[in-house]
């Protein structure tokens, strides 16, 4: 015969047993969900690096796509520095040769530059202002090589002066109205706009195309 006690102890039995399936699906769930959880995480984290290597990828490309096209840029600019601090080398050496009279015959030079500019001058009277330093190498036959060179009847008078400056040639007319300045590097000033063109294209320091024309 089954007694009270017997009927609570096999209830209470029974709710024990109930109570330890229920935590243990608990437990079992957590651990699922834990693991779940994690799987998820890891899966996220590999998301993210991923995204962020793209993302650091792509950073580093657009820099080495910037930093690539200043490349022509800066090449472009040593190159134009380059050859600018060799034309003015050039430009320096041809000064230092002027004023050493070197390669050329100063004599003759100055004829030649004096006459020139009488040449392209209108009127028949003309000063040919030379520094005195020159007298000795110029004195002699001088007027009459450069009345001789200009092609046509005109007077000249020579004025032997201290303070011209530089060497060469300044020419007047009779009045003072007209005045060609052919010192040595007044011309070399003039003429060097174009001589620096030259130079640079024959050299091949800049292309042959020049003006719409090709060499």
């Amino acid at each position: 015969m089954i007694t009270n006690q017997d009927s609570a102890e096999k209830l209470s039995a029974e709710i024990f047993a109930d109570a330890r399936r229920k935590a243990d699906e608990i437990v079992f769930r957590a651990k699922q969900d834990a693991e779940a959880f994690l799987h998820n995480a890891a899966t996220e984290a590999d998301q993210v690096r991923q995204k962020i290597r793209e993302q650091a990828c792509a950073e580093g490309n657009r820099r080495s796509e910037l930093i690539l096209a200043t490349v022509p840029i800066e090449t472009g600019r040593l190159r134009a520095a380059r050859v600018e601090a060799l034309l003015e080398s050039i430009y320096d050496e041809a000064c230092q040769r002027l004023r050493a009279h070197e390669g050329f015959d100063y004599r003759e030079t100055i004829i030649s530059l004096a006459s020139h500019a009488i040449g392209q001058m209108t009127g028949n009277e003309f000063v040919v202002r030379l520094s005195e330093k020159d007298r000795t190498i110029l004195e002699g036959d001088f007027t009459e090589k450069i009345e001789g060179h200009v092609g046509r009847s005109v007077n000249i008078t020579i004025s032997w002066e201290d303070n011209i400056g530089e060497d060469g040639v300044i020419i007047e007319d009779a009045d003072a109205r007209q005045v060609w300045d052919n010192r040595l590097l007044k011309r070399l000033g003039r003429l060097w706009p174009e001589l620096r063109r030259q130079i640079a294209v024959q050299a091949s320091l800049v292309p042959k195309i020049i003006a719409g024309e090709s060499a």
